[in-house]
């Protein structure tokens, strides 16, 4: 493997393993604060103990999270140095804005949370979580950002063989950006909904803390709902702003090869990417795509065939990821809004309280899909349209970045291992006395 693929790989490697943590802290941040929320409003000791059980997992969620997230910064440097040179005037500012601004405040509030029961009133501690989640918040703000000026780049000007900012506000306001954002943080509360439903069932078939972990579950149901019926419309959304931006990852996402109008949806296929075709097709549903790309059913919707081979993305994986993503985001909406239905009976449904408990890894594995489409729906351009990834790895030695992808690999394997063994015993122990 040559330096590309392993940079590439390491990366990657860091990215899906950072963002195992990272929708569950913007999350459980928001569930935790309305659970403090509402033990101040009523005074129910139960959301007092919710919010300390829940609060917990969240802290060591999040102590991993910051880990695996730190390294992410210094490949800029190290193995996309190029990339840096390239575009650093504005992915840099974003980034000081994410870590100076939100990171470090999102940071010293965990900390006056953490150490100021008692010490501040029950009011003021609840704002501080509050102020932990818009911190959270925003941090994922100015990243999602700065991704969104890679996929669509906006408020630039080309001088002296790098991209230069030219205006701050249409970088900020980028529409694509703007898609992500609500997007991304829509997918990480669903899974912090499944995360709290999930662990809630386990006890609850158990018959364990059943007035506790039913209040939990009730309120996790209510937000994953929203959030689950929220994120399809809103994911149909991006079929516009793809079409307008991003054609290429649209056509391999879809599979669609020919330029037509009346353009077809496919439930399945196979590409071949060498016969430049589908090989096998399942359920073609004619005007589908031109409908939902550009809201009219006889719209002319681009094929790969016309563009260079070179600059189209990896159509099977674009495709597979999106497909599996969607049936995921219906799955997520369905058995909420029947979980609904069955709220008031939780105890007496076992067969839906262990349909969540095996579903509890499923949003993690749609937050991945989501990446996955994201990324490699871009390549081969690392910066849409204006550098390719090839172009942006640094000129290291391809035994330099094995050495580094290997410890990578044994460091975060032992990171989750732990992270994840810490949050399960907790998570089975359940509330306990302070």
């Amino acid at each position: 493997m040559d330096v590309l693929l392993l940079s590439r790989l390491q990366f990657a490697v860091a990215t899906f393993f950072h963002f195992l943590f990272v929708p569950l802290t913007l999350g459980l941040s928001v569930l935790v604060a309305i659970m403090e929320t509402r033990y101040v409003k009523t005074g129910d000791e139960t959301y007092l103990k919710m919010t300390r059980f829940w609060g917990k997992l969240f802290l060591i969620n999040f102590v991993i999270g910051i880990v695996t997230g730190i390294t992410l910064e210094f490949q800029f440097g190290t193995n996309w140095s190029r990339y840096s040179a390239f575009m650093g005037d504005i992915f840099g500012s974003l980034l000081a804005i994410e870590a100076l601004g939100f990171f470090f405040l999102e940071s010293t509030l965990i900390g006056v949370w953490l150490f100021g029961w008692r010490k501040i009133s029950k009011g003021a501690h609840a704002i501080v979580m509050w102020l932990v989640a818009f911190a959270s918040t925003g941090s994922a703000v100015w990243i999602l950002t700065a991704n969104a000026w890679m996929q669509h780049p906006v408020g630039y000007v080309i001088r002296n063989g790098r991209a230069e900012l030219e205006s701050f506000a249409a970088v900020a306001l980028n529409k694509t950006g703007i898609l992500m954002i609500l997007h991304t943080i829509s997918a990480a509360y669903i899974l912090s909904a499944f995360f709290v439903m999930g662990i809630s069932a386990y006890h609850l078939l158990k018959k364990q803390h059943v007035a506790f972990f039913t209040k939990s579950f009730r309120l996790a149901l209510v937000f994953g709902l929203i959030f689950s019926l929220f994120e399809i419309w809103e994911g149909h959304l991006h079929g516009r702003d793809l079409a307008e931006n991003q054609p290429t990852k649209l056509a391999a996402m879809e599979s669609h090869w020919e330029t037509s109008r009346n353009a077809p949806i496919y439930f399945f296929a196979f590409p071949d990417e060498a016969k430049e075709k589908n090989s096998t097709a399942i359920g073609p549903l004619p005007g589908m795509l031109s409908l939902l790309a550009f809201h009219r059913s006889d719209a002319e919707v681009k094929g790969l065939k016309d563009y260079p081979r070179d600059e189209r993305p990896p159509v099977l994986i674009s495709f597979g990821a999106f497909r599996l993503m969607v049936v995921l985001g219906f799955y997520f909406a369905l058995v909420t809004l029947w979980g609904w239905f069955k709220k008031n009976r939780l105890v007496e449904s076992p067969r839906y309280l262990k349909l969540m408990l095996f579903s509890l890894p499923l949003p993690y594995i749609a937050a991945e899909l989501g990446w996955i489409l994201a990324e490699m729906g871009r390549q081969p351009w690392i910066v849409y349209g204006l550098m390719k990834t090839r172009d942006a790895v640094s000129p290291l030695a391809t035994s330099q970045v094995t050495v580094t992808l290997v410890a990578f690999i044994l460091l975060y394997g032992f990171l989750g291992a732990v992270g994840y063994f810490l949050i399960i015993k907790n998570a089975k122990k359940g509330p306990v006395a302070d």
